[in-house]
């Protein structure tokens, strides 16, 4: 392997990226049908990326990225796991493989079932494995017993029968990935808005004046993102990232289906202003623009000026902004400098901005929400776009960036833990049947529960929970502490290893394959970032007859549980369109839902912030007046210095799939235990790029979490801040350790100390 570390001098895009697309498009054996698929990604008539959810161009001829076509022919592989693969390895043999090594050896074609005997999974019947996990299920004490996860991948049409099939048993444990990445988001809007999604639609970007960027990296995690932001730098509108490290994604980009662009040097500036703060600053960041605005709108209207706030919108649409306004007073310049890491005339510049332009959206991704203080920063970058009426104008408004395709989508359908009395006054008003009101698990509460034995089957519905779950070995221990683990999956991966006292491997259709069922081949739909519903239908043939899709899976067991009352499940599974007849019944927005999936690019849900129906006790947009966190991480007595940690992705990943061992835009190369750290830090404590370090977080449970053989890369980062890999460094983030309200782990902001490999020296 050539590990290596050297700067990447180029832009985000060109030459690079067309290069690793055809890098991965060769390395699936299936050349010829994924270049084909490639021109059906994002299509009408096509299929959904199954990476990540940021909307599509209608009529835009290729509908892809770098990172989307590593998904599609990642999952379109002609390798194979079936049941020779599992006779060749133990489990025990298998823990012992990396992550990347594990995705890698393909699809899943056939159910397997463990034997604790032979420590090999063994083929098994999907009679059979349908009839264990009814018997587990019926031999339940308590239906709450039952956890069942959600990963972003399933579709409306899986999600919605999924959640039926928990409620109609008596439960609301539905864990799912929204609890560990977006959570604060829509809980911040729902508590400002009424609605927990975003307000703007993708041509937005086009007629926005300013974008401000929050704790996001869309080149690597959403490059079709990069195409908006590309045509609005180029028509002259101002981009404005906040990102605690410089990412060439946000920097400067090259469009690898531009002919000009790829044949000369020219290349499109993406930020107009790059700030780096802190990690977890971006709330007192905020905090600083506002203050700077309030004071010049003050200074404004005291010279008889125009003021810059807008008090008509804020008279007639909004509760609660002079209790705001007193807070923000009430924050020293201080106190925002320290924890921003940014001085007050950058945060000047930054607001100047803002109330230069008529038309913001204000954007971000999980450098916002994954701290302890998230839904306060989601709440008070709407204070900000509240000030001057940014909301449901055309090009202004808030867009939170969701990660994986579908995870808008599952909560939609009712994958929530808990959910609103409507909703289940609804579902039972319309389909006579009784449902719980006990509020469920989210995901951290579900890992605590299987680690009690409180909860005894766990049915996985995509997803990699293992991996992608914090506190590592506690996780582990919990799934093996149950009676029955279930994956529903289309790759091997780490949580097929931590299993309970019986485990299933259950293999499922992927968005690029055919999906036939008792009465045609179907199609599934799925709800991007913006709010819009389109259909997918996939093009390439299953790898195995005993391959089955999410939905007739997941009907199996509701039938072999339930049987056929009070629902008919495998006349759901025989034809989706019954489904979406529920669906439309039940769910406000999707009535006529067949007819609107004929709309070229799929049909818009709507949003009723946008159109200034607040669903808040006040019925208007609500400030929040919180104070700024006293500290972003615990102040732990300790007496050394404590840095602060996040985790974050490399570019050859998309949550925990790891296509490859490279990060090319942050110069590292054949590798992935690296611990990012500034210049300044490396000077400072007498380090030297390459040496390798242990890091140990810190947390007041005496509970040890380290991790150990990391090498030092320097890099553009705040100092006193660091930056590694996920999964490799979740065992360093703390089970308690979780978002305000949200039950989110704080992945982005985990207190840690560094010392040196080779004499365990502590230097932080």
């Amino acid at each position: 392997m050539n590990d290596k570390i050297k700067p990447y001098k180029g832009a985000a895009g060109g030459w690079g990226s067309l290069k690793a697309t055809t890098k991965s498009v060769l390395q699936s054996k299936k050349t010829a049908s994924n270049i084909r698929n490639l021109l059906k990604v994002n299509q009408v008539k096509g299929f959904d990326c199954p990476g990540c959810a940021w909307g599509d161009q209608i009529g835009h001829p290729f509908g892809f990225c770098e990172n989307g076509a590593k998904a599609v022919t990642w999952e379109a592989t002609s390798r194979t796991v079936d049941r020779e693969f599992f006779a060749q390895h133990s489990i025990t043999a298998l823990r012992k493989q990396s992550d990347y090594y594990l995705e890698y050896q393909g699809r899943l074609t056939e159910p397997m079932r463990y034997n604790p005997k032979t420590d090999h999974y063994e083929p098994v019947s999907w009679e059979d494995a349908f009839a264990l996990i009814a018997d587990k299920i019926q031999g339940l004490d308590d239906i709450n017993q039952l956890e069942l996860y959600t990963s972003g991948r399933a579709s409306n049409e899986a999600s919605y029968i999924y959640q039926l099939f928990g409620r109609v048993l008596g439960t609301n444990n539905f864990p799912d990935c929204s609890n560990m990445c977006h959570e604060a988001s829509g809980v911040g809007l729902g508590q400002s808005l009424g609605v927990g999604k975003g307000t703007v639609r993708l041509e937005d970007f086009e007629k926005a004046d300013a974008i401000f960027v929050f704790g996001q990296n869309p080149g690597t995690n959403h490059p079709r993102m990069l195409h908006s932001l590309r045509s609005a730098s180029r028509k002259g509108t101002r981009i404005v990232s906040f990102n605690t490290l410089r990412e060439r994604g946000l920097e400067r980009f090259s469009n690898p289906q531009s002919p000009l662009e790829m044949l000369t040097p020219k290349t499109s500036r993406i930020s107009s202003a790059y700030y780096c703060p802190n990690l977890g600053g971006d709330m007192a960041a905020i905090r600083g623009m506002v203050k700077h605005l309030l004071a010049a709108d003050r200074k404004a209207r005291a010279e008889g000026a125009f003021p810059l706030l807008n008090d008509a919108f804020l008279n007639q649409h909004t509760q609660g902004v002079e209790d705001y306004l007193r807070v923000v007073d009430a924050t020293s310049w201080e106190q925002i400098e320290q924890q921003s890491g940014l001085s007050r005339e950058q945060l000047a510049e930054a607001a100047e901005i803002y109330w230069q332009s008529e038309a913001v959206i204000c954007t971000w991704a999980m450098g916002i929400t994954q701290h302890k203080h998230s839904v306060a920063s989601v709440r008070e970058i709407v204070n900000l776009q509240l000030l001057r009426a940014n909301l449901g104008r055309p090009g202004a408004g808030l867009c939170p960036v969701r990660g994986h395709s579908n995870v808008q989508g599952n909560r939609t359908m009712g994958i929530n833990e808990r959910p609103s009395e409507q909703w289940l006054t609804n579902l039972e008003s319309k389909l006579g049947i009784p449902m719980p009101r006990k509020p469920g698990h989210n995901t951290v509460e579900a890992i605590h529960a299987m680690s009690k034995g409180q909860a005894k089957v766990f049915i996985a519905l995509g997803g990699n929970f293992a991996a992608a779950t914090p506190d590592t070995e506690r996780t582990a221990r919990a799934l093996r502490n149950c009676e029955l683990t279930v994956q529903i999956s289309t790759k091997l991966n780490r949580s097929h290893l931590e299993i309970g006292k019986e485990a299933l491997i259950l293999p499922t259709l992927g968005r690029t394959q055919v999906d036939r069922q008792a009465t045609r081949p179907q199609f599934i739909t799925v709800e991007d970032s913006f709010s819009m519903v389109h259909a997918s239908e996939g093009v390439n043939e299953p790898h195995s007859e005993l391959q089955r899709s999410e939905t007739a899976i997941i009907a199996g067991i509701a039938h072999a549980s339930m049987g056929d009352t009070p629902i008919d499940w495998l006349a759901l599974a025989a034809d989706y369109n019954k489904i979406r007849e529920l669906i439309a019944r039940t769910i406000p927005g999707f009535e006529s839902f067949g007819q609107k999936l004929d709309i070229p690019g799929g049909f818009y849900l709507g949003n009723a912030a946008a159109d200034y129906c607040f669903a808040t006790p006040s019925q208007k947009a609500e400030f929040c007046a919180s104070s700024l966190p006293d500290a972003i991480v615990p102040q732990l007595h300790s007496d050394e210095p404590v840095a602060t940690l996040q985790t974050l992705r490399s570019h050859d990943q998309y949550n925990t799939t790891i296509y490859g061992m490279d990060d090319r835009y942050r110069g590292v190369y054949g590798q992935r235990m690296v611990l990012f750290i500034s210049p300044e830090d490396l000077q400072k404590r007498g380090l030297s790029e390459g040496e390798l370090v242990e890091i140990e977080a810190l947390w007041p449970d005496g509970i040890e979490r380290k991790v150990g053989g990391f090498k030092l890369v320097s890099y553009d980062i705040p100092e006193g801040n660091l930056a590694a890999y996920y999964p490799e460094t979740n065992p360093l983030v703390p089970l308690e350790s979780v978002g305000d309200e949200t039950g989110t782990p704080t992945s982005k902001s985990i207190a840690v100390v560094i010392r040196k490999q080779q004499d365990n020296q502590r230097i932080f």
